[in-house]
This record gives structure tokens, sequence and C-alpha cells, in this order.
């Protein structure tokens, strides 16, 4: 009878080996496919990062170039010299020749 209980002791031992090396395997593939999922989550907000840059770069420029625009504008606009543009609205034709055509 001992030898017998030996045996099935051996067994459940093997059992629970296998047990745990499957779980062993299961818990670092687990891990694998989150690090490549964060991976990848970092890949794609760096390329969202670069494209952003890019267009804050488009924005800053077209800003600057607006600014200048408006700049040399200011000097030659009619509206902005009449000293009675703060007490009358100002007349749509006087407006028009503001505006670009």
């Amino acid at each position: 009878a001992h030898v017998f209980q030996s045996h099935e002791e051996d067994d459940r031992k093997v059992r629970r080996r296998e047990k745990n090396r499957v779980a062993a395997q299961r818990s670092r593939k687990k891990q694998t496919q989150k690090a490549d999922k964060l991976h990848e989550e970092y890949e794609s907000l760096e390329q969202e990062n670069t494209s952003l840059k890019r267009e804050i770069g488009k924005l800053t420029d077209e800003m600057k170039h607006l600014s200048e625009v408006l700049k040399n504008h200011e000097k030659i606009c009619p509206l902005l010299h009449c000293t009675m543009n703060f007490v009358t609205v100002p007349r749509p034709d006087a407006l028009a020749s503001c505006l670009p055509r």
C-alpha cells in the first residue's frame, strides 16, 4: 500500500508542476502582450505628436504671415485713420475698400 501511495503522490506532484508551468507560461504570454500593446500605443502617440508639432509649425507660420499682412494693412486703412470712426458706424463702402477682393 505504501508504494501505491507514493506513486499517487508523485502523480500529484507531476500534475501540480505541469499546472504551475502552464500558469507561468500564460502569465509570461500575458506580460508580453501587454508590453507589445504599450509599445504600439507609444508608437502611435509619437506619430500623433510629430503630426501635431508639424501642424503647430504651419499655424505659427500662418499667424506670423497674417500678423504681417494686418500690420501692413493698418498703415493704409482709411477706417483706422478716420477720427469720426469711433463715433459713427463706418459706411459699408468705406468698409468694402478695406476688405480684400
